[in-house]
């Protein structure tokens, strides 16, 4: 049986903590969002508690009258509770040693082995198809989960918001990004 789960990066948000709001063109993105995705149909929604990813999807639940499931599971990962001014070089190392874990935070494959169990829990549902509304981080290192090649570049490259579509059959997954930005 094939189960399509829409794995969507948050719209443009004012910051990162876990109460900071869309900006005025992340409502406009989520808005554009809700109509990208009327033409699916979706069993169930489920997204990180952070404020940013649940407006982000909250059009699109709205107009298809279905719930959002919050999961903890889906927050962002937390690099270190210090305040690093070479976070991004931080970040990028952990790409490549997915055990680095910076003091207070949680490693690559901490975060990485959370969100997969999300997903391993979508496809054990009834859901035939789900969408999962997250963070640019912990989303890439679920794309690394099934795709090795999906790194620290990738990561750079992924847009607020962005879209990728998974399908699973047969122990199978493909993966592919369908969110074109105008």
């Amino acid at each position: 049986m094939e189960k399509t789960i829409y794995l969507i990066r948050h719209c443009q948000a004012v910051g990162q903590p876990p109460e900071s709001q869309l900006t005025a063109e992340g409502i406009k993105q989520a808005e554009k969002l809700a109509d990208f995705l009327s033409s699916i149909k979706v069993d169930r929604i489920f997204s990180s508690p952070f404020l940013r990813a649940v407006e982000t999807i909250k059009p699109f639940a709205q107009k298809i009258t279905i719930e959002i499931e919050t999961d903890e599971r889906l927050a962002e990962r937390v690099l270190s509770a210090n305040s690093m001014p070479d976070w991004f070089e931080k970040l990028k190392m952990t790409f490549s040693d997915m055990d680095l874990r910076y003091e207070g935070g949680e490693s690559s494959k901490e975060a990485m082995d959370r969100i997969v169990q999300v997903v391993n829990e979508m496809i054990g549902s009834q859901a035939q198809s789900s969408v999962i509304v997250t963070h640019g981080n912990i989303m890439s290192l679920l794309l690394n989960f099934y795709n090795k090649s999906f790194g620290f570049d990738e990561w750079q490259q992924l847009s607020n918001p962005d879209v990728f579509i998974m399908r699973f059959k047969n122990n199978e997954v493909q993966i592919g990004r369908i969110w074109e930005e105008n």
